[in-house]
């Protein structure tokens, strides 16, 4: 998150819980400790919150994270991309040698 994203997490907090209080430094210092928290997903938790407790939340409260890239995915997605443009023939022509290969290797 940045700094014009918690000073609008900020804004929503201030006009449900009018006590809530906002100073440079605790924008400052919330910019800095959630600088890589998802926003929609903070203000959701913040919004939820809202409806749940009479108290301000604390950042722990309503701390969320982006889901990490599942690299694995990417990869096996690329390689149906891939497989996808070799040739029938070729694929085929593997599967014949892989056949053979498995038979001259199990007698």
């Amino acid at each position: 998150m940045d700094r014009k994203q918690v000073i609008e997490l900020f804004k929503l907090l201030k006009s449900v819980y009018p006590s809530f209080e906002v100073s440079t430094p605790k924008v400052d210092s919330w910019t800095r400790l959630m600088r890589k928290m998802d926003f929609v997903r903070v203000m959701e938790k913040a919004e939820q919150h809202s409806l749940e407790n009479k108290f301000p939340p604390t950042i722990a409260e309503i701390a969320a994270y982006a889901p990490e890239k599942n690299e694995h995915l990417e990869k096996m997605r690329q390689w149906e991309i891939e497989a996808a443009q070799v040739p029938e023939s070729t694929k085929l022509q593997f599967r014949e040698q892989m056949i053979k290969l498995i038979q001259e290797k199990s007698k």
